[in-house]
């Protein structure tokens, strides 16, 4: 029995305790009755405890990792034109991506009408409060003013930006700077071992985490807004399982099937934790375990987190159509180019932690002018539909990712496809 519990692997044990920790939170949720010990001793305590303790831990590695990551990846590229190559191509992808993403929600919406027939005021006035940040905010706030104070704050594009120019000045001085890229490559496998440490707790974090979630919410707040949970479910559905396995074979060639099986757990663990963020260690350590380059991922998959949220876009593209149709108000061809531009560049600006959809929503309806006292109407059920669309977030980063690997030739085909075994030495950057 010990042999057979020893077998199963880091994924297997992340199923078996969302599992769990889905059916505890369920018999939680409806079976006892003792607030004292279902409120108190259970939810606010034991299990946010279990549960927000493990985010913490793994977003402590999340700024260390992605900037040593990215100055050794940069600093490892024997020509530097490849970072303008890859960047630029993986950035198009993303914003493609997105906006394809938020599309569908628009049409998903329009067709399954989520929000008809609520009746809903229809003179509610639309509150000034919003993310009042133009196009050039957004790209200014990319460049760091002050970027000890990004590291200390994890604003990520800033942190990015700073350990990219790093990493190509390292690459371009080269043996003059041998001591400071021993320095990063160092720091750099220190944080792998961290990782790899702290992924240990996973499976008692992921167990927590669902037991709180379904042990204080339950099925109840789905009710209300069933038409819109579906609608968010089958448009994310479409994006994760139909449109990034098309771009796969479009791009590639390889098969989708392969990739979802190696990458099951890292999306176990985004729709657990609801964070791109917290996932960005887990999903280096899969993708290289597929065979991509990690001075490629290392760059790709923080940028990622940052700014490639289909999952999110989506979610804003039918709260959209829900709140328009809830409200009475006519949407027409401009209103809708406009949601998406404006669901694009709410992406590139927003956070990959949980729940920071709704914030940026905001934006979203001020672009349209739709009523943002809405977004409460969608918010009690917004914690499951937060953790699908974290998990489509982070498939979305690691397929564009292979992608530009594969167009720039920085994947081991043999190891993809499993003619050759991956080998842990291969994270190194020596």
């Amino acid at each position: 029995m010990r042999n057979k519990l020893k077998k199963i692997g880091l994924s297997g044990w992340i199923m078996i305790s969302m599992v769990l920790g889905l059916f505890a939170g369920l018999f939680l949720n409806f079976y006892v009755t003792d607030p004292f010990i279902k409120n108190i001793v259970l939810i606010n305590n034991v299990f946010y405890l279990g549960g927000n303790g493990f985010i913490r831990l793994m977003k402590m590695l999340v700024v260390p990792l992605v900037f040593c990551s990215i100055v050794v990846g940069a600093a490892s590229l024997s020509d530097i034109r490849k970072i303008g190559t890859i960047g630029g191509r993986v950035i198009i992808i993303y914003i493609l991506t997105t906006a394809l993403a938020v599309s569908i929600a628009l049409f998903i919406g329009i067709l399954i009408q989520p929000g008809a027939g609520l009746n809903m005021v229809s003179n509610a006035t639309t509150s000034n409060v919003a993310l009042n940040q133009t196009t050039a905010d957004t790209l200014l706030n990319i460049i760091p003013d002050n970027p000890i104070n990004s590291l200390a704050n994890g604003d990520m594009l800033p942190v990015i930006i700073f350990g990219l120019i790093i990493g190509i000045i390292l690459a371009k001085l080269k043996d003059e700077t041998n001591l400071v890229n021993e320095f990063f490559q160092q720091s750099n496998k220190v944080m792998m071992e961290m990782t790899s440490i702290v992924m240990k707790f996973a499976p008692i974090g992921v167990f927590c985490l669902m037991a709180k979630t379904f042990g204080s919410l339950g099925f109840e707040g789905l009710i209300p807004l069933g038409k819109y949970f579906i609608c968010v479910i089958i448009a994310l559905a479409i994006q994760m399982f139909l449109v990034y396995p098309t771009l796969l074979i479009i791009f590639t060639r390889l098969n989708p099937i392969r990739f979802f099986k190696k990458f099951v757990s890292v999306i176990f663990f985004a729709f657990s934790s609801s964070t791109s963020n917290a996932t960005i260690p887990l999903n280096l350590e899969k993708l290289t375990e597929l065979g991509v380059s990690r001075e490629v991922s290392s760059f790709t998959i923080p940028l990622g987190a940052t700014i490639n949220m289909d999952g999110t876009s989506i979610m804003q593209g039918c709260a959209v159509m829900f709140t328009a149709q809830a409200f009475g108000i006519d949407l027409g061809l401009s209103a809708l180019i406009t949601v998406i531009f404006t669901a694009v560049m709410a992406s590139i600006g927003t956070a990959g932690v949980p729940s920071v959809g709704l914030v940026t929503l905001t934006m979203v309806f001020n672009s349209v002018g739709l009523p943002i006292e809405a977004i409460g109407m969608i918010m009690g059920i917004d914690r499951i539909l937060d953790m699908i669309r974290s998990a489509v977030n982070v498939t979305g980063d690691a397929i564009c990712t292979i992608i530009v690997s594969f167009k720039n030739k920085s994947i081991d085909l043999d190891i993809y496809n499993g003619k050759k075994e991956y080998e842990k030495s291969e994270l190194d950057f020596d």
